[in-house]
């Protein structure tokens, strides 16, 4: 098992070569603006995890994504010329759901946004139900005593 330090070195030396290799190398008419995100790879340095993202509609993620499947062996290639380890390791290409995950937080905010700017405007007209301030104070707690000792029921079975 390697070292979990020179895994991450080698994830990072591995994204930068396959966006290289993506940017020269592949011409496939079918790979579109593609940006490698992240890449992970295994403790063992056996397989590396790209994600990517792909800018466009469903049909160009699509296209893209069958690009990269088709130029695996060339990337893999790419990398094993690129890096000092003694076996090259595995690629495999996912679609990264980091945008699509942000874009549903962000309106997710905007309609929190909303409700809270129309609680506010309710707010504003609104009155309290009771009294303003419905806890007593201290002058009243003399009065309630009073109260409680004028109507104090009288026990007639005391000796």
């Amino acid at each position: 098992m390697a070292d979990p330090a020179r895994a991450a070195k080698l994830a990072d030396r591995i994204k930068v070569v396959v966006a290289q290799a993506l940017e020269r190398r592949i011409k496939d008419p079918r790979l579109g603006f593609v940006t490698i995100t992240d890449a992970r790879v295994t403790n063992d340095l056996q397989h590396a995890t790209l994600y990517y993202t792909v800018f466009g509609d469903e049909a160009q993620q699509a296209d893209t994504k069958a690009a990269l499947e088709s130029a695996r062996g060339i990337l893999r290639a790419e990398v094993g010329k690129n890096i000092t380890v003694r076996l090259t390791p595995t690629l495999e290409f996912v679609a990264d759901e980091i945008p699509v995950n942000a874009g549903h937080l962000e309106e997710l905010i905007r309609a929190a946004k909303e409700r809270d700017a129309e609680l506010a405007a309710l707010k504003k007209g609104a009155t309290y139900a009771g009294d303003p301030d419905p806890y007593r104070k201290d002058e009243d707690d003399e009065d309630f005593e009073d109260d409680l000792e004028s109507d104090a029921p009288v026990n007639s079975d005391a000796k």
